[in-house]
């Protein structure tokens, strides 16, 4: 009777882990452009767009069977390359986690990070806890994001459909870090890093380089 038992709770664990998901609010910004023309794309390459912080604050659910409801991880991400190519060196990473997370929660958020970006984050070098505020502003287009975590920093605006265009042929050049989100690119008021485990920092503004929108795994 008690393996029977077993053998009924092993089924329900499975079954309720395979409907499992998790979704949320994510936001991105580069040190290149992502909204651009590829002339402007081929002019950036192996120069700009070698930083990146990506963020994912979770509205609900749950990874590897632990809720993480309200709580949010970022990433911040330097290598020697432009992101977004195939990348043939590694980079390095900082992740910042929410400092509401116990500790089940902050291994959980950043095991989430590092299945959403391939190997992207392969090299931590460094984990820090931080308060983790995202604000969603109004505005057209619902693209004004506003992103605080410790050292990271982001704010976007909607893209002007005339004045933010400068060949006429843009499109979303460069598609988001992250699988499973659903992004609309936005302009980058400030995207920034003050830390110092890089050993480098960087500020960047006025860029048509993040996008902005929501994730959902299941």
């Amino acid at each position: 009777m008690k393996k029977l038992m077993a053998v009924c709770a092993a089924i329900l664990a499975t079954v309720g882990s395979a409907h499992a998901e998790i979704r949320g609010t994510y936001v991105e910004a580069r040190t290149c452009d992502v909204y651009t023309g590829p002339c402007f794309a081929n002019a950036d390459t192996a120069l700009g767009g070698k930083h990146a912080v990506l963020a994912w604050k979770v509205e609900s659910g749950e990874f590897g069977n632990v809720r993480l409801d309200g709580l949010g991880v970022v990433a911040v991400v330097a290598t020697r390359e432009t992101l977004g190519l195939k990348q043939t060196l590694p980079s390095k990473a900082v992740l910042i986690v929410d400092a509401q997370a116990d500790a089940q929660q902050r291994q959980a958020l950043i095991e989430f990070a590092k299945t959403q970006t391939g190997g992207l984050l392969d090299h931590i070098i460094d984990v820090k806890s931080a308060a983790i505020d995202v604000e969603v502003c109004e505005c057209k287009g619902n693209s004004c994001f506003r992103m605080n975590a410790g050292d990271a920093r982001i704010e976007t605006k909607c893209l002007d459909e005339h004045y933010d265009k400068a060949c006429g042929n843009e499109s979303a050049y460069y598609p988001p870090l992250s699988a499973n989100v659903q992004a609309r690119p936005a302009m980058t008021v400030e995207h920034s890093f003050i830390g110092k485990a890089f050993n480098e920092t960087w500020r960047d503004t006025a860029r048509r380089g993040a996008y902005v929108g929501s994730f959902l795994v299941r």
